[in-house]
């Protein structure tokens, strides 16, 4: 237990009813949430959702309208407690940049310097696996091999709680993948993460929990399996190269468009094998398969009827 903690129980962050207002707008209306300890959760939502507010509020970099926050246990809104908690995060901001005309290994050294802290540069290089680059120039690196080093300068300071705004905005895909196993490694090792991202996909394949957030909302919440399973609709197969005679089994088989496909509803896995052997029974021997499962994507669509671009618009 580090010296000033006060937490009462697993919660890292308590969020209830919080309000951010600018004038005549509004970009955080009346949330509720929480941030458990050692897990990474994602604020889910287009660009201008209001997740960045919400985490610059919890990083006391922004006052709050109205409402309560606690970060470790310590009244966020009590000023007294900033220094606190400011010593036990760490914040990679979007479009994060460091310094160009210095290597890996220099600007954490400089961070290092500006924090006090008594980590080993060596060992953060080692976790974010950038051994080979440490002495190379930041200007130089590509854009993954940067969202590395970033992350490595939110962990100068040893945080309990990380703070990860669109951490994988604009990678290309096997740079954020690189990303995604970075961040996994770092919940493993007991690190709470906040996450902010407009990508389903990387919502649902790094999150404990998902808070998905719309208009300075929170829509709903929860695991991907419980979001999924609300709101996510049935399991599909979709079949091709199939026979009247296994057509006719299923009334409620859809023809797709082209004809040449059948799409069958089924929500269990022992569907699913009656459906298979239904194939194997009726002489569709040269049939083709493809098993589609609902994603956070359809839970998004079913929820706002709209979908979110790669450049985090609604569309």
């Amino acid at each position: 237990m580090r010296y000033g903690e006060i937490l009462t129980n697993s919660n890292i962050v308590d969020v209830t009813s919080l309000v951010k207002n600018y004038d005549d707008l509004t970009a955080v209306n009346g949330i509720t949430f929480s941030v458990n300890k050692g897990e990474v959760f994602s604020l889910l939502g287009p660009n201008g959702a209001g997740k960045t507010t919400t985490i610059e509020i919890l990083e006391t970099l922004r006052s709050h309208s109205s409402g309560s926050v606690t970060v470790f246990g310590r009244d966020l809104f009590n000023r007294k407690n900033h220094e606190l908690i400011r010593n036990r995060i760490g914040v990679m901001p979007q479009n994060f940049n460091a310094f160009d005309w210095l290597t890996v290994s220099e600007n954490l050294s400089y961070f290092k310097s500006i924090y006090r802290s008594n980590i080993d540069i060596m060992d953060l290089i080692g976790i974010v696996n950038l051994e080979s680059k440490k002495d190379s120039l930041y200007k130089n690196l590509s854009g993954g091999l940067k969202q590395r080093l970033g992350i490595a300068i939110t962990l100068i300071n040893d945080p309990d709680l990380i703070f990860l705004d669109e951490p994988t905005s604009g990678l290309d895909p096997k740079a954020r993948r690189d990303t995604w196993d970075l961040i996994i490694k770092l919940r493993n090792h007991g690190k709470s993460i906040l996450l902010t991202t407009h990508y389903m996909e990387e919502a649902q394949a790094l999150s404990d929990r998902i808070a998905i957030m719309i208009n300075g909302e929170i829509i709903d919440s929860g695991t991907s399996d419980f979001l999924i399973s609300k709101y996510g609709g049935s399991k599909n197969i979709i079949v091709k190269q199939f026979t009247d005679e296994f057509k006719n089994l299923f009334d409620k088989s859809i023809v797709l468009d082209d004809g040449h496909r059948l799409l069958i509803n089924y929500e269990s896995s022992e569907d699913l094998l009656k459906i298979i052997k239904a194939l194997e029974s009726t002489g569709s021997v040269n049939a083709e398969f493809e098993i589609k499962t609902p994603t956070m994507e359809d839970v998004f669509l079913k929820i706002t009827g709209k979908r979110i671009s790669t450049e985090g618009k609604i569309s």
